[in-house]
């Protein structure tokens, strides 16, 4: 186990907390238009680099608009779906006709100056795969990952509230999508380690322990080389955050983070390669237990994101549902800080109905703390009243039954 006070040793080198966020460069979305996406047959958004409210009813269609902004950078979107699963279905179904895809176009203003970007479904004539196209600047991109040369993208939905009592899964899934921030060819190497490890598990069920020999070593040796490169990856981020998060901000309380369950700790006590061959050994020598039990005892797809309050000194599981939500918000503003201050731009902030259950002083810091970061926050609500304090900062549009309207201009 890695734990909290491990952690906390890994960030001396890293940037200060305390470094300058005033006049660094914005990267905001100017223009959205969507195409079958959702519940929406066509939408377009002409927007300043001002942050972003939508309100409306539930069921309108205000966090769809999220999920399509989610789409410009690398992943599954904040829904994490199929990318069948997005595309606009006719009135009365269930299911979108046979060949019809989504698309989602935006234009990106960053300190480097515009970038058009567009994504959406190509599936695939004459089979049943569906594939994501990406554009840049008109070009087609062999691959999704240069999406985020050009925007990083943070989300906080209501669906993530129980983040701290659900299982590990859903922690290191948190974890990695901010890693994936930073660094895009983490999704490849989670990716290839589950595949790796996912045919390992089929050749034990099958074959048991004594199936093919090479094989088997050739899976543990790819679950090794990318799984350790994944250990150290969140134990890099988790280091790095933790300079950032420690004291919180505003009313938003510090958190003490730590590791425990996967590989990380081997770090501490060994280098990257050592690690990796442990690793390996490990895999080998229990694959009778894994064989027998159907799973993998060992590896990081067992790492858990542990979180604890740090001027109470609990657990995050163990805090009240408001300390929670404080606590995960100000995880989010923490990545948000850490990037800002090492990338010199804030990523783009997607905050699904935060305000809902923050009371007036919550809000207004939070308001002022996105201006501090200089970032372009995206934030959903069905009464536009709870942002009021952002009515001079955030350009405001009305959404309804697939439709949204110009902003307000009073």
């Amino acid at each position: 186990m890695t734990g909290f006070a491990a952690i906390a040793g890994d960030v001396n080198a890293g940037p200060s907390p305390a470094g300058e966020i005033t006049g660094q460069g914005r990267v905001a979305v100017t223009r959205l238009t969507l195409t079958d996406f959702r519940n929406y047959a066509q939408a377009r958004l002409n927007l300043d680099a001002r942050s972003v409210v939508l309100a409306g009813a539930n069921g309108a269609g205000k966090t769809n608009i999220l999920e399509a902004v989610s789409f410009l950078a690398p992943g599954r979107g904040l829904r994490r779906a199929k990318l069948g699963e997005v595309t606009r279905t006719d009135a009365g179904t269930e299911a979108a006709p046979a060949g019809r895809s989504w698309a989602v176009a935006a234009e990106v203003d960053g300190p480097d100056g515009p970038v058009s970007l567009g994504t959406g479904l190509d599936p695939e004539p004459g089979t049943v795969r569906d594939r994501r196209v990406v554009r840049v600047d008109g070009q087609t991109e062999k691959a999704q990952a240069v999406l985020a040369e050009h925007i990083a993208v943070v989300w906080l939905t209501p669906q993530m509230d129980g983040l701290f009592i659900d299982g590990p899964g859903a922690r290191r899934r948190f974890l990695d999508r901010l890693v994936y921030a930073a660094d895009p060819a983490h999704a490849g190497r989670v990716s290839a380690y589950e595949q790796a490890m996912r045919e390992r598990a089929r050749l034990l069920s099958d074959h048991g322990p004594g199936a093919d020999a090479a094989w088997l070593d050739a899976l543990e040796a790819t679950m090794a080389e990318k799984g350790m490169a994944v250990a150290w990856a969140r134990r890099d981020m988790v280091g790095r955050l933790a300079a950032f998060i420690e004291a919180g901000a505003g009313p938003f309380p510090g958190a003490v983070l730590g590791l425990a369950g996967g590989p990380e700790a081997w770090l501490d006590d060994m280098p990257s390669l050592a690690a990796e061959e442990h690793l390996r050994n490990r895999l080998a020598q229990e694959r009778g237990a894994d064989a027998q039990d159907g799973r993998t005892r060992t590896g990081p797809h067992r790492t858990d994101l542990e979180v604890r309050h740090a001027a109470k000194k609990r657990e995050a599981a163990l805090c009240s549902t408001g300390e929670q939500k404080a606590l995960l918000i100000a995880l989010v503003l923490a990545h948000a800080r850490m990037r800002a201050v090492e990338r010199g731009a804030c990523p783009v902030l997607l905050l699904d109905e935060v305000a809902a259950h923050l009371d007036q002083d919550r809000r207004i810091a939070l308001f002022d703390l996105i201006d501090g970061l200089n970032a372009q926050a995206w934030m959903t609500g069905t009464d536009p009243e709870l942002f009021a304090g952002m009515r001079d900062r955030a350009q405001f549009f009305q959404v309804a039954d697939g439709a949204v309207s110009a902003p307000e201009t009073s």
